[in-house]
């Protein structure tokens, strides 16, 4: 696994050079809904992406946004978001990733998280621990709502979930140290698997903005669940992850009436 994760690292990395290169050049873009965008660089990250890892890991299959967002998981399934934080790519901001994420027998086995333009890349194995940029890297160790630093995300059908977002987020930022939405959820969790944050949750999100990020929390210490006390899947509905001290504070806060 160990081999295969440094091959699949230097596939994604390789991809991002495709990110950088169109990062100050005008972009193409389309619209999938109202405000939920994809450019051509979305459609050329992914191809790249799927055919180098196909060729990586004969037989495999994939799950990816932009070509096959309906495929089923079965064994040895690739899960890419191949830009995560479209927006954010379309106005020239930098929180841009890629998540590459690696299923098999009814799990994440390993992740990789690519910032191309931050010059970050986060990778993790299932019971292999979590790194970046080579380094391991552990959840913070904050235990106090006061102190801590939380992401959340809105969804692309913010009509339907604006009324909860809005009041969750009025006690979460009275309760807490602060609130960072980047808009980007690959890039969320990989801040959290590194210390950089204290929590994060987010509703209406796909497997491909989360599966990586998903295994990078845990291995590095942290929790993931959904808001309640329901076990966290790829098609959760929400997801709350934490460095573990703080789950329990935080779900309170969002389950709160």
């Amino acid at each position: 696994m160990k081999s295969l994760l440094k091959k699949a690292t230097d596939i994604v990395i390789e991809a991002g050079a495709i990110i950088k290169e169109a990062y100050d050049k005008p972009k193409k873009i389309k619209h999938k809904g109202r405000i939920d965008l994809v450019t051509e660089t979305d459609l050329a990250v992914e191809k790249f992406l799927k055919a180098k890892l196909a060729e990586c890991l004969p037989g495999s299959s994939f799950l990816a946004e932009e070509t096959s967002g309906d495929a089923e998981l079965v064994d040895l399934t690739w899960i890419i978001d191949p830009v995560d934080g479209t927006t954010n790519f379309a106005h020239g901001l930098p929180m841009v990733a890629t998540s590459v994420a690696l299923w098999d027998k009814g799990q994440v086995v390993l992740g990789i998280v690519n910032l191309p333009i931050l010059n970050e890349v986060f990778t993790a194995i299932r019971d292999g621990g979590a790194f970046k940029n080579g380094a391991p890297i552990h959840v913070s160790d904050c235990d106090s709502l006061e102190e801590s630093l939380i992401a959340t995300g809105f969804p692309y059908a913010i009509e339907d979930h604006v009324e909860f977002i809005t009041e969750t987020l009025s006690r979460v930022l009275v309760a807490t140290q602060g609130v960072r939405r980047p808009g980007a959820a690959a890039l969320d969790l990989a801040y959290l698997a590194c210390g950089r944050y204290d929590g994060y949750y987010e509703n209406s999100l796909k497997p491909w903005d989360m599966a990586a990020g998903y295994l990078l929390v845990e291995e590095a210490g942290g929790r993931v669940t959904e808001y309640g006390d329901s076990e966290f899947n790829l098609y959760s509905p929400a997801i709350l992850a934490t460095n573990s001290l703080l789950h329990e504070k935080l779900r309170g806060l969002i389950q709160s009436d």
